[in-house]
């Protein structure tokens, strides 16, 4: 995520803001031009920015003016009342339970964030609206007296991807990661992972690639539903940590590209903040860590450059959370064979944005 500031006073400002507290102006996100714009009223429902393209006008997404759910425009031009984000989402939760609302929003802001990262990197978005057989739709269910049986499941089916509204709950979410054993559970995590399983469908599925992916992830034809069910009764391999990015990684080929393309998304998004405010590391001794401050996208550059970079993050990140008091911002262990994944992912994330 780079840095934002208002075009108008030049204070420091969020991808999620919606008004600048310096000067007052509205904001919004212009994915046209990839940044976060003041608004200056336009005509009835339209605004201008000083950053949009020439004399551009824009809507506001009807999930901003009307649900205030979202801070994204849209060109006066497209004629769809919702931006390039919400159109991705064709359930939200029933808006008549008491915090349904809320935890919409905050889906919402994880899924912009997922969009924001995948038009950087260059990757293919359709909504199935628009590319039925091959576009991308998220729903976001609730359990209800209906489904206690049965409750809803995250995961992904033919570029429908279903986020259970449990999991924007902040101890809900903590309750089911300690009862997963999870060292690390977040609900953008949730929206990077799930997206991995469809950009393996879009990218390595029938392909030229299928090979390569199996001689690093192994086969995905082993059955998945007796993988899982052995994984959760049996547990990891004790020396998952050799091979894979993490225990739940280790189930079965397709959960280890989901979290390695997890994995990469963090690190490209971090990587780049990094990057944007100009954050380097220069070490009084030989065996500390440098982070060389990047000029552009990770993806622009080497996989060993990248790697080497987030290992030196990691290790500044950590260290600041331990003098807080809090648990390692990063607890994961990249091993050489988890390298080669993520050397893998790059290779393919860099054919897109060619």
């Amino acid at each position: 995520m780079k840095i934002f500031h208002c075009d108008h006073c030049e204070n420091l400002v969020f991808f999620e803001n919606i008004r600048c507290l310096r000067c007052d102006h509205a904001l919004a996100y212009l994915p046209d031009v990839s940044d976060l714009g003041s608004l200056e009223p336009a005509g009835e429902k339209l605004w201008r920015s000083p950053i949009g393209l020439g004399r551009r006008t824009y809507r506001l997404c009807a999930n901003y003016s009307l649900e205030n759910v979202c801070n994204w425009a849209i060109p006066a031009g497209d004629s769809d009342p919702l931006c390039q984000s919400c159109r991705l989402t064709r359930v939200i939760p029933d808006l008549t339970q008491a915090g349904n609302k809320e935890a919409w929003y905050r889906l919402e802001v994880a899924k912009r964030r997922l969009v924001y990262s995948l038009a950087a990197l260059g990757l293919p978005v359709q909504n199935k609206e628009d590319d039925p057989a091959r576009g991308l739709a998220f729903e976001f269910l609730s359990d209800t007296a209906t489904t206690e049986d049965k409750p809803v499941l995250t995961g992904h089916a033919n570029g429908v991807i279903t986020i259970s509204i449990a999991e924007a709950d902040d101890v809900e979410r903590e309750k089911r990661r300690l009862a997963m054993h999870e060292p690390y559970r977040t609900l953008l995590g949730h929206f990077r992972h799930e997206i991995g399983h469809y950009y393996w469908d879009r990218l390595i599925q029938g392909s030229e690639r299928l090979d390569a992916f199996r001689a690093l992830f192994n086969d995905e034809q082993t059955d998945y539903q007796e993988a899982l069910q052995n994984h959760y009764e049996r547990g990891a391999p004790a020396d998952w940590q050799q091979n894979y990015i993490s225990a739940y990684a280790s189930a079965h080929p397709w959960e280890d590209w989901a979290e390695s393309w997890a994995h990469y998304l963090h690190m490209t998004d971090t990587l780049e903040t990094a990057a944007a405010t100009g954050l380097s590391l220069k070490p009084r001794r030989r065996d500390e860590p440098t982070l060389k401050a990047a000029k552009a996208l990770p993806v622009q550059g080497s996989i060993d450059q990248m790697v080497e970079n987030w290992l030196s993050l990691t290790y500044l990140l950590n260290n600041l959370n331990r003098g807080l008091g809090l648990p390692d911002g990063y607890p994961f262990v990249l091993s050489q064979a988890v390298i080669e994944k993520l050397r893998f992912i790059h290779e393919r994330v860099g054919e897109c944005a060619e």
